[in-house]
C-alpha cells in the first residue's frame, strides 16, 4: 500500500469492504472536514435538514431574540431555524451459522462489518446487532450509540450451530415496530448478512425498512436462496464478491 493510501484504501481507492459497507446503508464518502464533523445543513429544499428559511413558530431562541432588544410583540420573536436530525438507527443481522465458515464467507463479511463499526461510530449512529447462530438468535447490542468496544466482540465471532435465521428476522420485526411507536422520527436501515442456506423458505413480511441483504454464500455449490430470501425481504440484493457498480 502506498503512502497515500489511507484507512480502509488500496492504492488510493477505497477497499472493498469500505465500498460494501457504505453501499449496505446508503453512508456517503466521508468528506476531508475532519472525521468526528457533523454534517452542516442542507442549502435546498430537498436538502437533507431541509429548506433554510427564517421559522415563524416553534421553540424560541432565545439569545438571538435578546440581542435584538425586550420583546414586545410577537414579531420580535426568534425561532430555532430548524430542529435537529432525527437519529439514525443501523440493525445489523448476522448468520453464524455454522455453513457460514466455507470458503471463509463469514471472514470476509468480518471486513465489512469492521468498516461499518467504524462508520457508525464517527457518525454517531445508533446500532442495534442481532446474531443468528446455535440454537436462537442473541442480541449483542440493541439501540445504543456504535462503541469500539465492538472490535473486541467482532474478533471474538465464530461460525457454528444451526440457523435460527428465521427466527432472528421474525424478533428483529418485532423489535423495529416497538422501536417505530417510540421513536417515530427515527431513520432506520437494516444490513441482513447471511448465505440464505435454509432448510425451508416459508414466506415473510418485510422489515418495513430499507433493508441490504448481503448474500456471503460461496464455493462451486451454491444454493441461491439468499437473492429468494431477499425477494421476500422486499430487499436490495447484493453479493459480497460481486464488482462495484
Amino acid at each position: 500500500m502506498g503512502r497515500n493510501a489511507g484507512p480502509g484504501t488500496a492504492h488510493g481507492r477505497p477497499s472493498r469492504s469500505a465500498e460494501l459497507a457504505k453501499k449496505a446503508l446508503g453512508i456517503r464518502p466521508r468528506t476531508d472536514r475532519g472525521a468526528d464533523a457533523k454534517p452542516r445543513a442542507g442549502q435546498l429544499e430537498q436538502g437533507r435538514h431541509g429548506a433554510s428559511r427564517l421559522a415563524r413558530e416553534g421553540r424560541i431562541h432565545w439569545p438571538g431574540t435578546l440581542l435584538k432588544g425586550r420583546p414586545r410583540q410577537h414579531d420580535d420573536l426568534l425561532f430555532q431555524l430548524r430542529r435537529r436530525a432525527p437519529h439514525e438507527l443501523w440493525l445489523v443481522l448476522v448468520d453464524a451459522s455454522a455453513s457460514t465458515r466455507r470458503q471463509g464467507a463469514l471472514s470476509a463479511a468480518k471486513g465489512v462489518l469492521a468498516q461499518l463499526f467504524d462508520d457508525a461510530y464517527r457518525q454517531r449512529a445508533r446500532l442495534a446487532l442481532l446474531t443468528a447462530s446455535g440454537r436462537a438468535p442473541s442480541w449483542q447490542v440493541q439501540g445504543l450509540k456504535a462503541s469500539k468496544d465492538l472490535g473486541h466482540w467482532l474478533d471474538g465471532l465464530a461460525a457454528g450451530g444451526g440457523t435460527p435465521l428465521l427466527q432472528a428476522l421474525d424478533e428483529a420485526g418485532h423489535w423495529l415496530e416497538q422501536r417505530q411507536r417510540r421513536l417515530p422520527a427515527e431513520q432506520r436501515r437494516v444490513l441482513l448478512i447471511t448465505d440464505g442456506r435454509l432448510k425451508s423458505l416459508p414466506a415473510l413480511a418485510p422489515l418495513n425498512c430499507p433493508t441490504l441483504l448481503l448474500d456471503i454464500e460461496r464455493g462451486p455449490i451454491r444454493l441461491g436462496r439468499a437473492r429468494e430470501l431477499a425477494q421476500m425481504l422486499d430487499a436490495e440484493y447484493r453479493h459480497i464478491d460481486s464488482p462495484s457498480p
